[in-house]
């Protein structure tokens, strides 16, 4: 099976424990475009906001593909889970034939892409966004800028870095705001 990892946050500069399962460089845009926003504060990334898919306040983002050199898809769906540190039912999976992921819209979109770039299957990682449910609120553009300046110290450091290291391809709203945010461009500077 010709089977591909999709990415677009940090698995692109730290592929970590997925080395050597994989071949090849990451195809920079070779992926399908998917919705996603940083709507998810991370414990692995010291409570910083991450990138996830999310419809509801995302923006429709290239995303990056590189080759397992797995021949089961099931293999690549343990590669992928162990790197996020995830359970297996959070890491999306498909086929040509048929997919599983929470969002039927991001499952369809991987299915064509699939049969279009002429790979076997596809996986990707499949987090919710969890703003609402770790801070009692809805996301927004404003409340994930008003939560990044709640961070100190190492958490604020990671949670700059992440978003700073994301491919400039993850263009979501919250990081097209602090492109312009002077406090925010100000921690480069730092």
């Amino acid at each position: 099976m010709k089977i591909a990892i999709l990415g677009w946050g940090s698995l692109i500069w730290d592929i970590e424990n997925l080395e050597p399962h994989v071949a090849g460089d990451w195809h920079m845009r070779g992926g399908p475009e998917l919705p996603m926003e940083f709507s998810r504060i991370s414990p692995k990334r010291k409570m910083g906001l991450v990138v996830c898919l999310d419809p509801q306040h995302g923006a429709a983002c290239p995303t990056h593909a590189i080759r397992s050199t797995r021949a089961r898809l099931t293999d690549a769906v343990s590669d992928l889970a162990r790197r996020e540190r995830a359970p297996e039912d959070l890491i999306g999976r498909c086929t040509q034939d048929g997919a599983h992921g929470r969002l039927p819209e991001v499952n369809e979109a991987v299915m064509a892409w699939c049969r279009m770039s002429g790979h076997d299957g596809a996986v990707w990682t499949d987090l919710e966004p969890n703003f609402l449910l770790s801070r009692g609120v809805p996301f927004s553009v404003k409340r994930g800028m008003d939560y990044l300046r709640t961070l100190e110290g190492e958490s604020l450091a990671e949670a700059h870095r992440y978003i700073e290291e994301a491919p400039s391809t993850t263009m979501t709203p919250l990081r097209r705001a602090l492109t312009t945010d002077p406090w925010w461009q100000a921690l480069r500077a730092a």
